[in-house]
């Protein structure tokens, strides 16, 4: 395994050394595969499942950001513990009231308000028929919700005021009333029935997707006004939820405690515990879910970390191995003027050249795996280039730990009784 090379009073310069190295792992090549295989395949599960972890994370952000700019949200009711545990309550009573909207509209940093009445309904056009969800809304809701619109126009607040029976579609409403083959420009102008009443379509909304927090595109939304008129019952006007859009993400925190002193004042409520309203933060809630997808991405490096352990174990049996079966080796260097560190970085650069290659291999391979899983459409999986320093750098550190003490065993034996070894 390998042959003796002269050795200077300096010791061995770097191209002995990887002349060697080259040498003794090329000896078994089967041997020196199969260990280089549990590192590939260690990295690999490293790269591609914290690639899983920050595609998933950035996934769901950009969900929790797609539903608005800014946004806040204040629901009628508080959420209270019923039996074991489960909270109910918050989003069902009736306590915010456009009054409430318009009050709101003058707290400092808000950039605009919108009120929301909202409901289940049964709508039908041209012989065909689908149950969504109905949204009253005003015109500030396209900006505060980042609507865009394909077709037509949204809804105007002239049109609320004057209970117009007009209506924005979202793009699932199209294909369910009006055929998958159906334009947006075709639904402009239809009419659609809808709690008896026929609602003219003005517009229709660009394709936004789900996203956890209900469908924006299988959505039918019309003037406030007209959803309170018709829809909520005579004398009950109220709303369903309040959506504010905050001046900037730096007020948020300003807008909210400032919403929710008004709101205490106006409902008469001294008892924060007793408010009969709940305010929900965009950033807060992007903030909760990044802490509990970040906890997934770790981890899933720690179950793949796992397998690298595994890998360096590998490393280390067959360095121990190789110790053995070239003690001769190592007594005739020895005897020939090697020094101690002379065999040490040997045997060491043999265990780090092993994980090196493993990392390389292993970091392509993840890397398609990565690729291949956001082709298939299953997460938009992101390979940084932090994960792979990171595993360049796992990969050096599992080559000299797991190399060392091989290494150091073989440095230390004796010259006499290795060439004696049979």
């Amino acid at each position: 395994m390998g042959h003796a090379t002269p050795f200077s009073v300096t010791g061995m310069r770097t191209r002995d050394i990887l002349q060697e190295t080259y040498a003794a792992l090329s000896a078994n090549k089967v041997r020196s595969g199969l260990t280089v295989l549990g590192i590939v395949i260690g990295i690999a599960s490293v790269i591609a499942l914290t690639a899983i972890g920050q595609g998933a994370q950035s996934s769901v952000q950009a969900s929790i950001e797609s539903i608005g700019s800014n946004l806040i949200e204040v629901l009628p009711g508080v959420a209270r513990q019923i039996g074991f545990g489960a909270s109910g309550g918050r989003g069902t009573a009736r306590s915010l009231t456009p009054a409430d909207e318009d009050a709101i509209a003058l707290v400092a940093n808000v950039a605009a308000v919108s009120g929301e009445y909202s409901g289940r309904y049964q709508i039908a056009a041209a012989g065909a028929n689908t149950n969504t969800s109905v949204v009253g809304v005003n015109a500030a809701y396209a900006t505060i919700r980042n609507l865009v619109m394909d077709q037509g126009s949204f809804i105007t607040d002239s049109q609320s005021t004057s209970l117009a029976k007009v209506a924005v579609v979202g793009p699932t409403v199209v294909t369910d009333l009006f055929g998958a083959t159906a334009a947006a420009s075709d639904a402009l102008g239809e009419h659609i029935r809808l709690n008896n009443l026929l609602f003219t379509i003005v517009g229709v909304t660009k394709t936004k997707g789900s996203s956890g927090f209900g469908n924006q595109d299988d959505t039918v939304y019309v003037p406030l006004g007209t959803a309170l008129q018709y829809f909520a019952g005579t004398g009950n006007d109220y709303l369903s939820t309040i959506d504010i859009q905050a001046a900037s993400q730096a007020s948020m925190t300003q807008v909210q405690n400032d919403v929710t002193a008004l709101l205490m004042t106006r409902h008469n409520i001294s008892d924060p515990t007793k408010a009969d309203f709940s305010i929900l933060n965009q950033a807060d809630i992007v903030s909760a879910a990044s802490s509990v997808t970040q906890t997934f991405t770790i981890l899933l490096a720690a179950v793949a970390g796992i397998s690298l352990l595994v890998g360096g174990i590998g490393i280390m049996n067959m360095m121990l191995t190789t110790v053995t079966e070239r003690m001769r080796e190592i007594g005739l260097r020895k005897a020939i003027g090697a020094t101690k560190s002379d065999i040490n970085r040997q045997f060491l650069a043999e265990a780090v050249a092993l994980t090196f290659v493993g990392g390389a291999i292993g970091i392509a391979l993840g890397w398609s795996i990565s690729s291949v899983i956001t082709l298939l459409g299953l997460v938009a999986a992101q390979v940084t280039l932090s994960s792979i320093l990171l595993a360049f750098g796992v990969s050096a550190a599992i080559g000299i730990v797991f190399g060392w003490y091989p290494a150091r065993r073989a440095s230390n034996l004796n010259p006499i009784d290795a060439l004696r070894y049979e």
